[in-house]
């Protein structure tokens, strides 16, 4: 159990060693803790990898910080809860709470069928928005002045002059 720690942290070290703008290393890492928010389990490095790609960001900081995510997996059932709840909100009335979901007659069948996706991961995906979204602007902004401060830092050692 003591390994996991040390592999996050080895993560986050490589994260802050990447070799790119730090506007290129921060999109990325926004759009890892963006992606790392969606229920699309499987699909989540991809996704990263792809949108990196298409907003020129850094691709190796989206699939890190995709990896970062997972220290959420103890919580995830409280996460994907609180998406669930925001999303049946805003797509059911707005004055009521959503209704509970019947997990006593559920089977693995049902989880193939459009009705439950619809009753299920359509909420789960707007909910999931809700919190990615200012996770991924935090991040951005964290993860830029971090980076630029390492910058300058690196730029004063060497006494070499910003651009």
């Amino acid at each position: 159990m003591k390994r996991l720690p040390a592999y996050f942290a080895a993560l986050g070290r490589r994260l802050l060693e990447l070799r790119d703008t730090p506007h290129a290393v921060a999109g990325g890492a926004a759009i890892g803790i963006f992606i790392g928010f969606t229920p699309l389990f499987g699909l989540k490095t991809l996704l990263s990898l792809g949108l990196a790609y298409l907003l020129r960001c850094n691709p190796i900081a989206a699939v890190i910080a995709v990896s970062l995510h997972d220290v959420f997996i103890p919580f995830w059932p409280v996460v994907l809860k609180v998406e669930y709840d925001i999303g049946a909100w805003i797509l059911g009335n707005f004055d009521k709470l959503p209704p509970k979901i019947n997990m006593r007659h559920f089977r693995f069948q049902d989880m193939l069928k459009w009705t439950t996706f619809f009753n299920v991961g359509l909420p789960l995906l707007i909910g999931s928005v809700f919190l990615s979204a200012p996770s991924a602007f935090l991040s951005y902004v964290g993860m830029l002045r971090l980076l630029q401060y390492r910058e300058k830092k690196r730029l004063a050692r060497s006494g070499e002059t910003p651009p």
